[in-house]
């Protein structure tokens, strides 16, 4: 067994582990073998948890009910900018029924999220928290909310981009509206660019899209003497975990989050919002420039201005234009507005769609003002093997097979410049690709527990949680694989903060972080059962492997099952420890995205008839669940390149369609014709698995892909996103398209 070096003790770890005893690292398993399929490895399995799923046996958190439990309901704000200047409950409080209300003049003191109330004196967007209320039931609890009467002082309020720079516009922030948010150079780009033969400067917009993952947010709370117990969709257990121990001051053992299932949550999800701490309690518009000689693009400068709303933070879209291709010179500037547009949250990919399609639409327009096709332009600077923004060489790069792929998929040498007719004499076709970089190497800390059960099944414990993506079923596999068991005799417990740590499952780090614990715990065991199963069989250890469920020797097979009640209710249990990533390597994603559309002239509808995803990602622990994670990323961008847009009157400061009949997402019915493939190579040098992440990659070159595709058929440049029929319609007009 490998040997273990002790490190830290639990209270001088940052970050809470689930148990008392010490944190060791190990020597870390070799790399996994070759990237065929093994057992268990690479084989397209069915979810293990699916038939829970569609039966109604999963338990979700709008499922759990408790003996006495009460009901939430939250007062919003029906107003963008307001300072609340009095809260009369006296009615609601009458109400039968009703069991507490709190509100800013009542709440207690508590830390959140950057505010040091939950409830503030200014509300700064329609939907902020103003009051609450827990009563019998839900209908009490919305009749009380509708009973409570609040005296609003009006305040001036601004939710557009562009007004909210202006010199006229409401301070909304004490400092200013505009922040910083991110700035990177390389190279002299103000030469390159006076030096350039090309040089095309052109202002991209896209819209903001909603997540709207099938459950919606919520949590149950319930405490037991002092420790509290919550229930939550999230993406990050231990995330939401500590927001709650540090909001209410408890200690982290005090407080146990569990998510077992969840209905999707694309980034929103990743830690808990007020409902959590009260359950307990009771656009971005980017300018982008680029210039080429000698047929290779020699400058690039990238401005952005996110609309930030009332996040903290912003996503930054520059990143794609710093590090995807090797381009000397690069000067990027990110900037952050304040608006009353409400609040930011993470969307899967965050900021990467939103500068992919920037970036690579612009690239697409330098190669028509270049006269070079658009796949051999990008190839000129994807050949690069070294990270440009950091020096560090990648653990692994195959984007150049992606565009292999996709282009022999896609029939990209039947591409015509000038687009080819379409099905119908007023439709012209064209194809358009686009190029992906994203992280997802994941890393320490993870951790996991396997122990085998007397029937000979294995229990794996980690700290994760299966947003809907099959982590359950793929860290199944890769403890399968390493035991040697078959994939029904494994059994996987997950969604729980009294489990080993897990990391939150976002930014498409949760296979590469907890299958190489997986993998370490499942080999721990598999050594000491060999070993006790050799004393019983009186056979060396090293004569005995474990295969399908059972111990094999020469000429002999005993099932496990048969084994274990003979070890003296001994216990076997491994554990594993994700091991740091190797420095200075730069362990990322790449993909490419084609895309295949027919446009009509008349109307400005775009029917994407056809798209190609080729993806490296490392070794793909399981074909049918990955294909999916593609599938689903491609229908999300496909909403954000054609349909899906916030619509917020500047007067009212309100969203107009908060709802699913005008806010349009994508049905079955307007899915195209979808190929996926993978470069399957396992990434060695990334962990011992060599898997990397899949979840914001597939969502975040479609949308680009798309534009350049339309671009193609008609001549028509769409530089805002999404792109309606009327954009569409505009584009067409400008260069007198018919």
């Amino acid at each position: 067994m490998p040997g273990l070096r002790v490190l830290k003790s639990r209270d001088e770890f940052e970050g809470e582990i689930y148990t008392s005893t010490v944190i060791v690292e190990g020597d870390d398993l070799p790399a996994s073998r070759d990237g065929a399929p093994t057992a268990e490895i690479g084989r397209a399995r069915p979810r293990v948890d699916g038939r829970n799923r569609v039966t109604g046996r999963a338990m979700y958190t709008q499922d759990v009910r408790l003996p006495g439990m009460l009901h939430a309901a939250i007062l919003r704000s029906p107003v963008p900018r307001a300072r609340v200047r009095a809260i009369d409950t006296k009615k609601a409080e009458a109400l039968p029924g009703v069991r507490a209300v709190l509100h800013r003049f009542n709440a207690p003191e508590i830390e959140f999220r950057g505010e040091k109330t939950l409830f503030r004196d200014e509300v700064k967007f329609v939907g902020d928290e103003v009051a609450a209320v827990a009563a019998d039931d839900s209908q009490v609890a919305q009749q009380a909310i509708a009973l409570i009467e609040v005296d609003y002082e009006i305040l001036p309020h601004v939710v557009d981009l562009e007004e909210a720079i202006g010199p006229k516009a409401p301070k909304i922030d004490p400092d200013g509206n505009v922040h910083d948010a991110g700035e990177y150079k390389r190279g002299d780009f103000r030469k390159a660019f006076k030096d350039a033969d090309v040089t095309i400067d052109v202002t991209y917009r896209t819209s903001t899209q909603m997540h709207n993952a099938l459950e919606t947010h919520g949590a149950v709370a319930s405490w037991d003497g002092d420790r509290l117990t919550v229930w939550e969709s999230t993406q990050a257990v231990f995330g939401v975990r500590n927001m709650l121990k540090d909001a209410l001051k408890l200690q982290p053992t005090q407080v146990r989050v569990i998510c077992e299932y969840m209905g999707g949550g694309f980034g929103a999800k990743l830690g808990t919002y007020k409902y959590g701490v009260i359950a307990s309690l009771l656009s971005t518009l980017q300018k982008l420039k680029l210039a080429g000689k000698d047929g290779r693009i020699v400058a690039l400068e990238h401005e952005s201005w996110s609309n930030s709303g009332q996040g903290r933070w912003a996503a930054n879209p520059t990143g794609p234009s710093n590090t995807l291709y090797d381009i000397a010179n690069v000067s990027s500037t990110a900037h952050r507005v304040t608006t009353n547009a409400g609040a930011l949250s993470a969307f899967r990919a965050p900021g990467y769609v939103e500068g992919t399609f920037a970036l690579e639409s612009a690239v697409d327009e330098l190669a028509v003002a270049m006269k070079i096709d658009p796949l051999t332009l990008r190839k000129r600077h994807a050949r690069s093997l070294t990270d440009p923004r950091t020096d560090n060489r990648y653990s692994l790069k195959r984007l150049l097979e992606c565009y292999a792929i996709g282009a022999h998929e896609i029939g990209w040498s039947k591409r015509r410049n000038a687009g080819m007719r379409g099905s119908q004499p007023h439709r012209r076709r064209g194809l358009g690709m686009a190029t992906q970089i994203w992280g997802g190497g994941g890393g320490p800390p993870a951790y996991a527990t396997v122990h085998i059960e007397t029937d000979g099944t294995a229990v794996l414990r980690v700290g994760v949680q299966d947003i809907g993506t099959g982590t359950r079923t793929a860290i199944a596999q890769v403890c399968a694989d390493e035991l040697g068991l078959q994939l029904d005799q494994v059994t996987v417990r997950l969604g729980d903060t009294d489990a080993p740590y897990g990391p939150g499952s976002g930014g498409s780090v949760t296979l590469a972080s907890i299958g190489p614990a997986v993998r370490i715990a499942a080999s721990e065991v598999r050594e000491k059962l060999l070993v006790a199963a050799g004393g019983i069989l009186e056979m060396p250890a090293s004569e005995l492997r474990i295969e399908r469920g059972s111990i094999v020797s020469k000429g002999a097979r005993t099932p496990l099952k048969e084994v274990m009640p003979k070890l003296d209710n001994s216990t076997i249990i491994g554990t594993g420890i994700r091991h740091p990533n190797p420095e200075k390597l730069a362990i990322k994603t790449f993909g490419a995205h084609f895309a295949q559309v027919e446009v009509d002239v008349r109307t400005g509808e775009i029917f994407v008839e056809k798209i190609v995803a080729v993806h490296d990602v490392g070794r793909i622990v399981n074909p049918l669940t990955a294909a999916s994670q593609v599938q689903g990323g491609i229908v999300q961008a496909l909403g954000f390149a054609l349909t899906e847009e916030r619509v917020v009157d500047r007067g009212l400061g309100r969203v107009m369609n908060a709802n699913l009949e005008w806010y349009e997402i994508p049905t079955s019915m307007d899915v195209p014709e979808i190929v996926v493939r993978f470069v399957d190579v396992p990434d060695r040098k990334a962990n011992n698995l060599g898997a990397k992440g899949l979840g914001e990659p597939p969502i975040i070159p479609t949308a680009a892909a798309v534009a350049n595709a339309v671009a193609n058929a008609t001549g028509a440049r769409v530089r805002h996103a999404p792109m309606t029929r009327a954009r569409v319609l505009e584009a067409l007009a400008m260069v007198g398209a018919s």
